[in-house]
Parts: C-alpha cells; structure tokens; sequence
C-alpha cells in the first residue's frame, strides 16, 4: 500500500505531524531489522565460530541504523570477557603493549578474527597453539615439535600439554616471577597436573609413580620446603626438549646423566653408571632398598613394642606397690645412690643431648614440612637454607662429641675404668630375662638388678651403634656430589634408607627407653639429676643389687668432684 505524501497547503500543525508519520513508517509499524549477511560475508563465518550464538548487535551495539555512522569505535573483547582481558593486562603481553611494544600479541593476534575464532577445546584450536605462539617464539616451538608433547600433539593427543597449559592462558608472566606456573616453586604442581594424574597414566601408559618418587626424595622434600635452588622436574628433563629416555638426545638419557645431574654434582657418574633416579617403593624398588625397608619395618615395632611392655610392666609394678602395700619400703628423695657421670662425661652427655634433639627436629622437619612443629624451620628455608644449616651443624657438634668420647677412653685411665662398668656380662642377659617376666606380672618378687644393668648398657651400646650408622650415612649424603663421583647412586639410595629409618628407631628408643629412666620411673619422678650432679638420686628400691659391695668399693677409687 502506498503512502500518501501530505499536501503542501493543508493546516501547518497536521502537516507536521503527517509528515512525522510518514517519514518514520508510521508509529505502529516496526522498524525493519537489518539484514547484515547482506552486505557482510562476517556473518556466515560467525555461524561457524565461538560466538555462533550471539546476534550482531551484541558486539556492534551502534550499527542499527544504515547507513553506519562514520567513526564508530570497534568493540572491547573485554566488554564481554573481562576477567580474561584482566589477566591480559597484568600479563608480559598486555605489559608490553602497556610500554608502547604495538607488535606484542592481543587477543586477534591469538584467537584470530572475532568472526571466526575458534572454541578453545576443540582439536583445531589446540592444534594450532604452538604455531599460534611460534610466530614470536620459533625455536622455542621447534624444539616444543620435537620433544614427546609435540610428537603426541601432532598424533592428535588432546590431553597433550601445550603452551598455554604450563604458561598459562592470558595472564603469562615470567618464570622469574613466584607466581607463574613455570616458575621453579610451582614446576612440580605443574608438571603434576599430568603425571600425577592416575586416569590420564594409565590411558597413555605412562609411569604412575614419578611424583610419588620425586616427592620422597631429597629433591621433592627440598623444593617442599621452598629450597628453590635444588633440581626439579625441569632441571633433568628439559623445558621444552623433552624426549624419551631411550631417544640418544634426551638429557635423561644413561649416557647423558653424567652431564645432567653434573650440573649440580660435579663428577657425578664418572666410574658407575647412575641408574635407577626414580625411587619409589613397589616392584620397580631395587632388590637391597626392598630388603632395608622390610627389615627395619620389622625391628622398629618389635623393639619398641618390648620397650613398651618393660617400662609400662614396670610403671604398673610400682604403681601397684605405692597404692595397695602401704607396708612397702618408703623411698627417700635426697639419698645419693652411686656415681653415674664425672664431670667430663656431664659435658658430653649435655653437648650429645643437645645436637641430637636438634638433628630430630631438623631432620624430620625436612621430610614432614608440613607440621606446626616444622613451620618455624620452613619459614626460614624459604629465604635461606636455615634449616639445613642448622642440621649439619648438629650433626658436625655430635660427630665431635663421639670422636672426643672415643679419644677420651683412650687417653684416660680413669674414664676408662668408669667406662668399663659399660661392658655386657653374662648375668646381665640373665637380669634382662628376670626382670622382664617380673614387669609382665610373673613372680612376687622383684629380681636383683645390677647397679649398671641391662638397661644403661642396652641404651649406651644403641647409641654407639646409632652413632656409627646415622655418621657413616649422614657423611655420605653430605658429600653427595664426592659420593656420586665414586660409587653407584645406589648408595645414596641405601644411605638415605637407612638414616631416615635409624632415625625414626633413636628418636623413638629415646622417648620410650630413656625419657622412661630419667623422667617417668616413679623412683626418679621428677627428674633424674644424675646428668647435673654426677649422681642418681634415687629411692630406695627393695631389688638388691648384684653388684653392690663391688659398686661401693668402685665409687672410693673415683672420686665424685
């Protein structure tokens, strides 16, 4: 139906008004909508595209009307993606558009043409990310092509690690800074989000313990406690190079090892192949690592557990007899009960007691970094290797303190003889057997014990032998890098077996046997003073010693001072 134009000569006010009608199409007509696929081929590419779902106008708010004004603006991807185009700005990208760098990538450059960019998930998009960032970084992406990512990537692997899987998507910042992904603090998190998963190990084959493995080790341990300086996952595998093992260029490689880990240990691998790096328990554990663990496995329960049954047989005995037999001996606090420490040794046992309980605690703290007990520790390691330093000076006080102890034996006599009441005899074996039935309920009467027995010769002989094991092994992990230079990395697998397990039997030997002996014996409760004084004040126990009158003539020859 055809307008009707409105005369010239009819009344102003209604001409106007007409002419308004007319000029708009009538106020109860709508307004046609704009066809864009008719002048733009953009809107057939949108149909394929990310944005298929949104209409023009969501994006291009000011093109309604035909023709388009000049100068309209082109539209902000952040007016949609905001919290993307925030990580952009705080990126080394949008940082360097920022300082007037107008060739640093932006979201067109990556993504392509809002028209016809692709999902981020689809195979197309991910297949096109290392050419996507080679543009700028070439040979970075030629060696990414090379190394296993690359290979199952260009298989059609999805789940293969690209660039912006480690880098990070739109906020990449430098591997200098704390908070990149990349960085040497977070590579194992990294590198984990893979190969700590146990679905994605299984589909592809891949071992699942190497997290597990690395972790237990002093590298993971390290790095836990925010040592930053100690290997990580990047420092033996590569950045971007990463190859098999088997492929003769991997730095994993068994003739490329000696250069790897030379690295950080000079020499390493000169005369004995490395071998086995990965270390964890299970099948792939070898043979003499399998055979430690299993056996201190055994001997820590055992030996704790008759402990525990000596001294809480003991407690209940006393317990027993100061409750219900009022008739029993009465204890006097103040009656010194023979010499047990000159005055050399109290120095000793004070500088031995000391440098242990700090090796415990430092020792520990490096393999459970998570304990309230160990924070203090790891706050510090976090600038510097407080804790390490802490350890080694400990363990150079105790070495000294066993080497004087040794030299002193030697040199004097009267050490020597103090020394000797330490030696085992047979009754002690008989005394050992005795007292323990007794503490387990069989019998009324409590049995002789020796004034040295059983039990300071039990505990005195432990300590030699854990001096000796915990030096020799903690020598060992100490010079690491002479260590591996000389002799098969096995070795240091075997050295760190055995002081983390030796460890765990003293410090726990020490609680049950010892604390027992100067702290929760009734007949010493409070406290043992024998390693202030020199001499055990002790109650007057009903058991007879076997070797009083021999113990009183020995105290005469040395004097208490």
């Amino acid at each position: 139906m055809r307008r009707a134009i409105p005369r010239v000569g009819a009344k102003p006010g209604i001409a106007l008004l007409a002419l308004g009608f007319w000029a708009a199409g009538g106020c109860w007509a709508a307004a046609p909508k704009l066809d864009c696929a008719g002048c733009h081929d953009q809107a057939q590419k949108l149909a394929k595209s990310a944005h298929a779902g949104l209409a023009c106008d969501s994006c291009h708010e000011s093109h309604g009307e035909y023709p388009h004004k000049a100068g309209i603006p082109k539209p902000q991807c952040g007016a949609c993606h905001a919290d993307q185009a925030g990580d952009y700005e705080s990126g080394v990208h949008g940082q360097a558009r920022q300082h007037g760098n107008e060739s640093a990538p932006d979201c067109g450059l990556c993504h392509g043409s809002a028209h016809e960019l692709l999902p981020p998930s689809s195979q197309a998009f991910r297949m096109a990310v290392p050419d996507t960032c080679g543009m700028c970084h070439a040979a970075v992406a030629e060696q990414y092509r090379a190394s296993v990512h690359g290979q199952a990537l260009a298989k059609g692997v999805m789940q293969a690690p690209l660039c912006t899987d480690c880098h990070g998507e739109h906020k990449i910042i430098k591997p200098s800074n704390a908070a990149s992904p990349v960085n040497a603090a977070n590579i194992r998190e990294t590198c984990g989000s893979c190969h700590g998963d146990v679905r994605l190990s299984r589909k592809f084959g891949m071992p699942s313990d190497r997290l597990v493995s690395f972790d237990a080790s002093y590298h993971g341990l390290a790095a836990k406690e925010g040592v930053q300086t100690v290997a990580n996952c990047a420092s033996c595998h590569g950045i971007h190079n990463i190859l098999a093992s088997s492929d003769p260029n991997s730095t994993i490689n068994p003739k490329n090892l000696p250069k790897t880990c030379g690295q950080c240990h000079p020499g390493a691998g000169q005369r004995f192949a490395i071998g086995q790096v990965h270390v964890a328990n299970g099948a792939s554990e070898p043979p003499v690592l399998a055979f430690i663990r299993q056996f201190y496995l055994l001997l820590i329960p055992v030996t704790i557990g008759l402990m525990l049954l000596h001294n809480g047989g003991d407690w209940i005995r006393k317990l027993v007899r100061a409750r219900f037999h009022a008739g029993a001996p009465q204890f006097a606090r103040r009656a010194p009960a023979g010499l047990r420490m000159l005055p050399f040794e109290r120095v000793q046992h004070a500088l031995l007691a000391l440098s242990f309980m700090t090796l415990v605690w430092t020792g520990f703290a490096l393999k459970y970094p998570d304990q309230w007990w160990a924070r203090p520790l790891v706050l510090l390691a976090e600038q510097h290797n407080t804790r390490s330093l802490i350890h080694r000076v400990a363990a150079s006080v105790f070495i000294a303190v066993s080497l004087t102890h040794l030299v002193s034996l030697i040199v004097s006599r009267k050490l020597r003889d103090h020394w000797k009441e330490m030696i085992p005899k047979v009754r002690d074996a008989r005394e050992a057997s005795s007292n323990f039935a007794y503490n387990l309920g069989l019998g009324d009467a409590p049995p002789p014990r020796s004034s040295h027995s059983y039990i300071e010769k039990a505990e005195y002989w432990a300590v030699i032998w854990g001096a000796v094991i915990m030096t020799a092994s903690g020598v060992m992990l100490w010079a690491n890098s002479l260590v591996m230079r000389l002799l098969p990395k096995l070795w240091l697998d075997v050295a760190t077996s055995i002081h983390f397990y030796e460890a765990v039997l003293a410090a726990l030997a020490i609680v049950v046997w010892h604390f027992y002996s100067i702290i929760f014996d009734p007949d010493v409760y409070p406290l043992n003073t024998a390693f202030l004084t020199g001499y055990i004040v002790k109650k007057d126990d009903p058991r007879k010693a076997a070797d009083s009158h021999e113990q009183a003539a020995h105290e005469q020859e040395i004097p208490g001072d």
